[in-house]
C-alpha cells in the first residue's frame, strides 16, 4: 500500500504530454495520477490502476468521478485541513491566517476537496455582493495567485483546470 507524507495529496494532476517526465516519476513512486490531455493529444499507450485520464476541456462532473475513483484506490487516512471562523487555516502541524476574501474562497474549495470548483462558484463565494467595478475573472485570478502562496506554507495546492475552474489538493 502506498503511503504519503503528511499534507501530501494522493492524487496528482498531470498535464499530458507536456509533463511526461513527471508522470513517469509519479508512477515509479506509486502515486495515483489523473492525466489532463491537451486537445488533440493521444492518450498514453499504457497506464496502471493508479492512473486515469480525461481530455481538456473536461466536464467538471467527469473530473470529479475520475478523481473519486482514484481516491478509492488510496489510503483515506490523510488529515483534513480546518478553517476556523477567524480565517485561520490549520493543516498538519502548520497554520496560516487568511484575509476574509481568501478565507471564503478557501472554504468553497474545502467544501469539495480534490474536485473541480467552477470559477463562478469561487467568485460568488469570495464576493457575495459581486466583484465591484473590476473584472471578476481578473480579481479571482489575482486572489488565487496570492492564495497559492499562502496555502503552500501548509502543504496545500490549487490547480487550474483550464476553462473550468480550480481544484484544491492536500
Amino acid at each position: 500500500m502506498t503511503t504519503f507524507a503528511p499534507g501530501e495529496s494522493p492524487i496528482a494532476l498531470v498535464r499530458w504530454p507536456e509533463e511526461a517526465d513527471r508522470r513517469a516519476a509519479l508512477a515509479e513512486a506509486g502515486r495515483p495520477r489523473l492525466l489532463l490531455l491537451e486537445p488533440g493529444a493521444a492518450p498514453p499507450s499504457s497506464w496502471d490502476q493508479l492512473e486515469d485520464w480525461t481530455r481538456l476541456p473536461a466536464d467538471p462532473v467527469e473530473l470529479e468521478a475520475r478523481m473519486a475513483t482514484l481516491l478509492q484506490r488510496v489510503p483515506a487516512d490523510r488529515p483534513a485541513p480546518l478553517l476556523d471562523g477567524d480565517g485561520v487555516l490549520r493543516h498538519g502541524a502548520g497554520w496560516v491566517a487568511l484575509p476574509p476574501v481568501e478565507a471564503r474562497i478557501t472554504a468553497a474549495l474545502l467544501a469539495r476537496p480534490d474536485a473541480v470548483v467552477a470559477r463562478q462558484d469561487l467568485l460568488d463565494a469570495g464576493w457575495p455582493a459581486g466583484p465591484g467595478s473590476r473584472s471578476g475573472s481578473n480579481i479571482l485570478d489575482g486572489r488565487i495567485k496570492l492564495l497559492r502562496r499562502r496555502l503552500a506554507k501548509v502543504a496545500m495546492q490549487i490547480h487550474t483546470v483550464r476553462g473550468v475552474g480550480f481544484v484544491l489538493t492536500y
